[in-house]
């Protein structure tokens, strides 16, 4: 998984104050290097090295920053080293005594560091009196403290101008990461957006207010023709044509729903999720917000305009999932994990009545073709198939077979994320030999070459490297399963490519509608309160009755108020929603009354969902 947005910025910033700082009295631009160090570590000694190199480059224009993280555990007499840097800080002597620290060997002791004290020409009385002042102890446990909130877990671990570097800690790649060439700056912008808790919910609703934007402006005809504009694969007649809207909302959604599979699927195993009884509020949720909006809308229209009551079944769960993102912290995690599992239920109760009530679209075929799919990819788990690509065929197989079938065919990203294989934890002695080795056999090449005096050769050239870099690579791997990889690849193409452009090509729709026709006022009501009121009360009845019987558990970590914001937010209509008003009124004007009825409904619930969330308190999670 990526880092959390909270862990991911530095916490506490820098304060001269305070921090023990090295360097930065150049007035051209300045880049700060904050570590969490230990004296006793030998990567942290490592790195050193490599950072005096890097100043030795950039000289007063690089800012240093030092704050303890003694691992006493693993490194013991760390945290007296710690200490006696802080003694010796108080006597004006910090850097001298962090330089002496990590120029010795590893052990240390009381009467070891007394003598470093006297080389460095420090009163030797005050300093042992100071090593057992509480105060020192005390503002070394601070920096460790501080540490763990950012999600420090060891040693050395670096921020780069407030933001944590998991780069590489060679000597041009921090270089590089430090003098900002373009672009690092574009990486390192992009970075700062992706780290904002809102940044997901803003690129999506952004790209939706342009499509509506585009919808409404003289260059709606353009706009239409782009999205309607159709695109094909295979021979020419026969193959697959869809629009451009329908390839985003049916094809690359597909990995939207991978992310949103394998989200559910980790609660399931640690998370949760793991109470079995966690997950049946959601899913009865999902089938009551079908039947509900449906049972309002019929309620407000009994008569010829009925047949739009399945207008209003599917929730538009990238956009309420983007508006969640909008609320940050207020937004527990296992209210998320509600919404999400409760969007799954509801797309396949949603399926199962289109399938019923509009058969003109559903293939038994097809849909047989899909279980042997599926089947088949149980057969790869069966058989510890570790690669990804036969999963991601299989998948583009039931993707065809769901959409030929008449199903939505972005659940086949559901299908890859529960099939996905992971792999047992490896042993971390294991894997620390196969790493040690190849990158020690590096290191002696590197000596031995240095050593030859034979400038023509390189390193990267001789066999050890590409033997190394395999090793390194397998080791890297292991310690990732499949389902981790394919998260870690696909979630940001997710989050900042395909829901925008999903955005863009689905929630364009004209705010023009003919309300002349008898009953078009009725639709329009009809629609917006099936949205708006009677999706999120059939969501909280049921999730809350379920609960009641004791047969289901709500969100632990939630308030009432933020479920019933959520719950609010889950109104927010899907763009399929417009696609069942031209099935369901063909080509009548109540087809665009009903439309503008999804944006007004959806727009409502937003604004319903947004108070309460906003009147919500943050959530109380258990510390790490």
């Amino acid at each position: 998984m990526s880092v959390d947005s909270d862990q991911s910025r530095l916490l506490r910033p820098v304060d001269r104050e305070k921090d023990h700082v090295r360097g930065g009295s150049a007035r051209s631009t300045k880049s700060t290097v904050l570590i969490y160090g230990d004296f006793l570590c030998p990567y942290c000694r490592r790195l050193g090295q490599v950072l005096r190199r890097v100043r030795r480059v950039l000289g007063e224009r690089m800012v240093y920053v030092f704050r303890h993280y003694p691992n006493e555990r693993a490194h013991p007499g760390s945290e007296l080293a710690s200490i006696a840097a802080e003694a010796a800080g108080h006597q004006g002597h910090f850097w001298e005594m962090y330089d002496a620290l990590y120029d010795r060997e590893r052990n240390v002791s009381r009467q070891s560091l007394l003598e470093i004290a006297r080389s460095l020409g420090l009163d030797a009385e005050r300093f042992e009196r100071d090593l057992d002042d509480p105060t020192l102890r005390q503002r070394v446990h601070q920096d460790l403290a501080d540490g763990r909130r950012n999600g420090v877990t060891a040693t050395p671990t670096i921020f780069i101008d407030g933001s944590r570097y998991d780069g590489a800690w060679d000597f041009h790649s921090l270089l590089e990461a430090l003098e900002r060439p373009i672009g690092a700056q574009v990486q390192r912008t992009a970075r700062a957006f992706a780290n904002l808790p809102t940044s997901a919910g803003l690129a999506l609703l952004i790209a939706a207010a342009a499509a509506i934007a585009f919808a409404n402006s003289p260059l709606s005809s353009a706009y239409q023709h782009f999205v309607n504009a159709q695109f094909g694969i295979g021979p020419t007649p026969g193959g697959l044509s869809l629009s451009i809207a329908q390839w985003c909302s049916e094809g690359l959604l597909t990995i939207f729903y991978v992310i949103l599979g394998l989200d559910i699927r980790r609660e399931m195993t640690a998370g949760s999720l793991t109470d079995r009884r966690a997950a049946v509020a959601p899913l009865l949720a999902g089938i009551s917000g079908v039947a509900v909006p449906a049972i309002v809308y019929l309620a407000v229209n009994p008569g010829a305009t009925s047949s739009g009551w399945l207008i209003p079944a599917d929730t538009g769960i990238a956009f309420t999932l983007g508006v969640l993102a909008l609320f940050g912290v207020r937004v527990s995690a296992g209210l998320k994990v509600f919404v999400a599992t409760y969007a799954i239920a509801n797309d396949l109760t949603s399926s199962l009545m289109l399938a019923v009530f509009y058969p003109r679209t559903f293939s038994l075929g097809w849909l047989l073709v899909a279980v042997g799919i599926i089947t088949t990819m149980a057969v790869f788990v069966r058989w510890r198939i570790y690669a990804v690509w036969p999963y991601l065929m299989a998948t583009l197989g039931l993707w065809l077979a769901l959409h030929l079938a008449g199903v939505y065919g972005a659940l086949a990203g559901i299908a890859l994320a529960a099939f996905l294989p992971t792999r047992p934890a490896p042993m971390a002695a294991s894997l620390l030999a196969q790493a040690a080795t190849a990158l020690d056999e590096l290191e002696y090449a590197e000596r031995e070459l240095k050593g030859s005096g034979e400038t023509q050769r390189r390193l990267e050239q001789e066999p050890v490297w590409d033997w190394a870099a395999r090793n390194l690579r397998a080791a890297a791997d292991r310690l990732t399963s499949p389902a981790e990889r394919v998260e870690r690849a696909t979630e940001p193409w997710s989050t900042y490519v395909v829901l925008p452009i999903f955005a863009f090509t689905a929630a364009g729709v004209s705010l023009t509608a003919d309300f002349g026709p008898p009953d078009a006022t009725r639709v329009f009501i009809g629609v917006v309160l099936a949205l708006a009121i009677g999706k999120p009360i059939g969501i909280m009845l049921t999730a809350w009755a379920a609960a009641k019987a004791k047969i289901a558990l709500l969100p632990t970590d939630a308030a009432a108020i933020a479920f019933v914001g959520a719950a609010f937010l889950c109104g927010i209509a899907d763009p399929f929603a417009f696609y069942m008003a031209d099935q369901a009124f063909q080509t009548s004007a109540y087809s665009s009354v009903a439309k503008v009825g999804v944006l007004a409904g959806s727009v409502l619930a937003t604004a319903f969902g947004a108070i309460a969330l906003a009147l919500s308190p943050a959530p109380v999670t258990k510390a790490r």
